[in-house]
């Protein structure tokens, strides 16, 4: 059963929602989708994999997401010889 409070915090996460994809699509223009799909891989804390060609924005999007929920970005470079350790440490 639905409550109030569970009705509020829906508003409460749409409105949040929102205003991220709007900061996001800010930065990032004629990619709606692609802001659409990295915000819902936010909310339900995935991981996200982005890939394209060099010069489309994928670094321009992480660091529009991070900034709009103030968080900061890691790029991480892949060669043949990363191992897991140069990334956790």
């Amino acid at each position: 059963m639905t409550t109030y409070d569970d009705r509020a915090s829906l508003t409460d996460l749409t409105t949040t929602a929102e205003r991220v994809r709007r900061s996001v699509e800010g930065v990032i223009e004629g990619k709606p989708e692609v802001v659409r799909l990295s915000l819902t891989v936010l909310l339900a804390e995935g991981h996200l994999l982005i890939e394209d060609v060099p010069g489309v924005g994928k670094t321009m999007l992480a660091k529009a997401l991070a900034r709009s929920i103030d968080c900061s970005v890691r790029r991480i470079q892949f060669t043949p010889d990363l191992l897991p350790s140069d990334i956790t440490g």
